[in-house]
């Protein structure tokens, strides 16, 4: 695949994945648990797989940053799951999910530095 396929689909996922984890967050209704734990898992898989598109696709190795964005990714793949688990610590949990974005975030834009 392309470049462009590969970044659009990231990006997307990513975004939506944030959107569902923040529903998650001001709505930890257990009816629509099940629902939201299985696209969250399903956009959390596609971004995962899109990013090593990405890292193919460029052909880079596995410098820092690449490392630093898989932690990030599998801090924000298991926060939709907490919103519900511990709704209580919502506050806490919305908190380390901007925190974990704007890593990820910033560790592309910064990639050169690391």
């Amino acid at each position: 695949m392309k470049l462009p396929i590969y970044q659009f689909i990231h990006v997307a996922s990513m975004v939506a994945l944030t959107a569902f984890t923040f529903m998650a967050f001001a709505n930890p209704d257990p009816k629509g648990r099940k629902r939201t734990m299985m696209i969250t898992g399903i956009l959390s898989t596609l971004m995962f797989i899109a990013g090593f598109g990405l890292i193919s696709v460029l052909k880079t190795s596995f410098p820092a940053w690449i490392w630093i964005k898989l932690v990030c990714w599998l801090g924000l793949s298991g926060m939709a799951g907490m919103a519900y688990r511990k709704p209580e610590s919502a506050k806490k949990f919305k908190i380390i999910t901007l925190a974990l974005i704007v890593v990820a975030i910033f560790t592309v834009y910064f990639r050169n530095h690391f």
